[in-house]
């Protein structure tokens, strides 16, 4: 054993293995978890773990990287970037670009792009229409693709799949899992007559985009999953009501959260922030909020993500309603949600679950999302007593802002780890883009 010869060694750390913590050594070898053990062996690079976490590296499985169509606002490179900066080792990508990814050769399109400029590992969804569902049970299974995405209320792009028709012409085709942004499109369109109306108030957002129209939208993909036994994947729920509903509909739907919604709440946000914190769906109340937390500690929530979606602090600075949804996220994800751990809103091992262990599940993700023997080396290494203010200096994403400005956490991420490759320490980018197309089981 002691003649074994290794790439990079992690020692003197905690190491998350199933939900524990325990103090021991990662051995790396051709990217892959070689071995895991207390004793001390040779390595190319050996990176001193003391007072530090080793964690799975983190998926963020909901991001709009906006490229093709709308680099201005950000691109593939710049959004991988973001990522690792943050602690992020893989993300799945929307479909909502220009054109919209919802064909094989749009998904190759993206893949090509992506592999020139990728420092995180990285997959796509495809879009689902009613005009390309015949072809789902096919092109689902295209590499690089993570899943189906369907948006059932208007948001950014063009993907809208609002009729009960339209949604079950997807359901109905392919195995694979479908993300769904649910909110009821035609009741909106009542909310923004009968009670938008003229307003420019941005507090209005959350009436407008209201309760009713999310817990109907999930209300309906969800009986339909049920008809077709199809697994759907509720992103963003931002309600009471969808929580207590979806508590009692796991065998079919999982469940996502967003740091931001956890970290912000009406009407306070909207006061200090204007459209800054105007996203769909909408940051709401504090009971929401409330329900939300409560839900995700009783076990209901499967994944925790960013939904990064920058747009210009100058089309944020547009009179609302005419300014768009979205904000960035995806390099405070981490230090926001460690900051709730030190909170004592959640365990680490809970956040854990969230976002490394959930989307290795509910997407069937090939050998990412754990530490284990023959796996990807791919790590999040943490600083749980580390202090630092997040600001917009700071921000690799294009965008250049965060809602979280000014706001200081306690925990951070010191090393962002890719197969193998120490892409970022200490703040500070390391080396070159190395990031690979992620790998599913259901498409090897």
């Amino acid at each position: 054993m002691s003649s074994q010869h290794y790439n990079m060694s992690l020692k003197n750390g905690q190491v998350m293995i199933d939900g524990e913590l325990v103090t021991t050594n990662i051995y790396v070898r051709d990217g892959l978890i070689d071995l895991i053990s207390d004793k001390n062996f040779v390595s190319d690079e050996n990176i001193d773990c003391n007072n530090l976490i080793i964690l799975p590296g983190v998926i963020d499985s909901q991001v709009h990287f906006r490229e093709p169509g709308l680099e201005g606002k950000e691109n593939l490179e710049s959004g991988m970037l973001a990522a690792v900066s943050g602690g992020v080792t893989a993300i799945f990508e929307m479909p909502n670009t220009n054109p919209l990814t919802i064909t094989p050769e749009t998904i190759s399109d993206k893949l090509k792009r992506a592999s020139k400029g990728a420092w995180s590992d990285y997959a796509f969804y495809l879009g689902g229409t009613m005009r390309t569902s015949s072809n789902l049970s096919e092109w689902e299974n295209l590499k690089g693709v993570c899943g189906i995405k369907i948006f059932m209320g208007a948001s950014t792009g063009d993907l809208m799949t609002a009729s009960d028709e339209e949604v079950e012409s997807v359901v109905a085709n392919g195995q694979r899992v479908i993300a769904v942004h649910a909110e009821d499109q035609m009741i909106m369109m009542e909310n923004q007559k009968n009670i938008l109306g003229d307003s420019e108030d941005v507090a209005m957002h959350c009436k407008w985009r209201s309760p009713e129209s999310c817990l109907s939208a999930t209300q309906r993909v969800v009986n339909l999953a049920k008809k077709h036994n199809r697994r759907v994947h509720i992103l963003h729920i931002t309600t009471e009501q969808e929580m207590d509903f979806l508590s009692k509909n796991k065998d079919v739907a999982s469940v996502e959260l967003l740091a931001n919604h956890l970290s912000l709440h009406a009407p306070e946000c909207y006061e200090r922030l204007g459209t800054l914190a105007q996203q769909n769906p909408p940051i709401r109340e504090k009971n929401h909020q409330d329900a939300l937390w409560k839900a995700l500690n009783d076990g209901v929530v499967d994944i925790i993500a960013s939904d990064h979606a920058p747009h210009t602090l100058e089309e944020k600075a547009e009179k609302y309603p005419k300014s768009p949804s979205g904000t960035p996220g995806v390099q405070t994800l981490v230090p926001i949600m460690l900051n709730h751990v030190n909170n004592g809103k959640l365990s680490l091992s809970k956040l854990v679950s969230l976002w490394s262990y959930g989307p290795e599940r509910v997407h069937k993700i090939h050998n990412k999302g754990r530490i284990k023997e023959g796996y990807d080396a791919d790590f999040t290494i943490i600083d749980m007593n580390k202090e630092v203010i997040i600001s917009n200096q700071q921000q690799k994403s294009k965008s250049k802002w965060t809602p979280f400005d000014g706001m200081k956490v306690k925990g951070w991420p010191t090393h962002t780890i890719v197969r193998g490759n120490c892409v970022m320490c200490n703040d500070e980018l390391l080396g070159q883009p190395v990031g690979e197309m992620v790998k599913f089981k259901e498409t090897m």
